[in-house]
């Protein structure tokens, strides 16, 4: 009989893998519901070479979701829906039509988790890198109330804004990025290679070097010698530093240090509150409960500094006290919001209000990621031209001695 190799997810939701002897594939997937593991894939395994090449494959496929997978899955599964197409055959159309490998077997697993009976949110639930914990909170809500469709379509446009604001912040950062790597790139060429050159000469003059010069070729004997040491120093310490902000204690002191650097740092502060603010309307607007949303909300701003501040607004709200008390608190909003938050619950229109409040940080973010480049420049300048007066006063005054150090001999 054919081998087969298969993958499945037993009762605990473990992945478990192993080979088999079966007439068939469909024998094989009798064999594992059988045995209570669910399969996930099963394909043949009829040679060495065949399971060579799935190797080397799995090595080289890209395992990597974004949100744009995410964005156009919610999107098509709400035209979907909104067609009248059931729920699997939806799913299934939606996997065959992914361009992206791994995506699809996370759709596929969806799939084989309906076929055993679960609903769609505990489904999401077991891909959490996927799915995050405010998706599952609103299909789960959406499942309950019968209005899937308008929670699909409201996570759509959630999604949208969120990677909209991602990229307007990446682009914003690239070309400070890009000045600052240009920079020690040269610097270090400069240490290495033109700085010793110079320092021949000089050393060859005999006579009493500036206090620049001295500091500039200290310097580049230093980087000389010890260049291999400085490498390693700053590889370890990016893997320790990496090591150290996935911890929680790390994480929370790297989220709470990024929004205090300048002139970005305020930039991160507003885009987490409005992304705050638009979680909030989101899910008060699919009716999930306040207490619980703002359970959901701190996983979805995605800053453990911010997170726990919304935790002291929930804990307050679940003790009786109003939304507006609770967010002046923690001293996380300006007045202003704080009085649009107010008007929201005396009118009954929080999720409205708070959608305002998504808007106006949006709009703030925007005018501060215009002028980004604008703040920083100034900055770049003046350690480009520090860099450069260090170096013309290093390098230009021993030439300028050097007429009359020759004279002397």
């Amino acid at each position: 009989m054919p081998l087969f190799q298969y993958r499945g997810r037993n009762q605990r939701g473990e992945v478990v893998t192993g080979r088999v002897d079966a007439a068939s594939a469909d024998a094989v997937a009798s064999q594992l519901f059988n045995s209570g593991v669910v399969p996930v894939d099963i394909v043949a395994a009829t040679n060495a070479a065949k399971d060579l090449g799935t190797v080397f494959q799995s090595w080289f496929r890209s395992d990597k979701i974004d949100l744009i997978d995410l964005i156009l899955f919610s999107r098509q599964f709400h035209t979907l829906f909104k067609a009248g197409v059931p729920i699997m055959q939806a799913l299934r159309g939606l996997r065959d039509s992914t361009h992206n490998p791994a995506f699809a077997r996370v759709i596929n697993d969806l799939v084989e988790t309906l076929d055993s009976g679960l609903e769609l949110s505990a489904a999401l639930k077991r891909h959490p890198k996927v799915f995050p914990s405010l998706y599952v909170s609103m299909v789960q809500i959406g499942e309950a109330t019968g209005s899937m469709q308008e929670v699909l379509l409201q996570l759509a446009k959630y999604l949208e804004l969120e990677k909209d604001t991602r990229d307007r912040i990446k682009s914003a950062m690239r070309y400070p990025i890009f000045v600052v790597v240009a920079i020690t790139i040269a610097m270090f060429v400069i240490n290495v290679f033109v700085i010793p050159a110079f320092a021949k000469v000089f050393t060859s003059m005999h006579a009493e070097l500036p206090w620049a010069t001295k500091i500039l070729i200290a310097t580049s004997q230093f980087t000389v010698a010890y260049w291999p040491l400085m490498l390693a120093a700053l590889i370890v310490g990016i893997f320790a530093i990496r090591i150290y902000v996935r911890t929680p204690e790390g994480r929370y002191r790297w989220h709470r240090s990024k929004l205090k650097i300048p002139v970005i740092g305020g930039i991160f502060y507003r885009a987490t509150l409005g992304r705050f603010a638009r979680s909030m309307a989101v899910t008060m607007k699919a009716g999930v409960p306040l207490v619980q949303g703002m359970t959901v909300v701190s996983r979805a701003v995605d800053n453990e500094y911010i997170a726990e501040r919304i935790l002291q607004m929930r804990d307050g709200v679940e003790r009786g006290e109003t939304i507006a008390r609770t967010a002046a608190a923690t001293g996380m909003f300006p007045p202003l919001v704080l009085q649009m938050i107010s008007v929201g619950e005396e009118s009954g229109a929080v999720d409205e209000l708070m959608a305002e409040v998504a808007e106006y940080y949006e709009r703030e973010v925007d005018y501060d990621l215009k002028n980004l480049s604008a703040a920083i420049q100034p900055l770049l300048i003046i350690g480009i031209g520090f860099l450069v007066f260090i170096l013309a006063l290093g390098v230009f005054l021993p030439l300028w001695e050097l007429p009359r150090a020759v004279l002397h001999r």
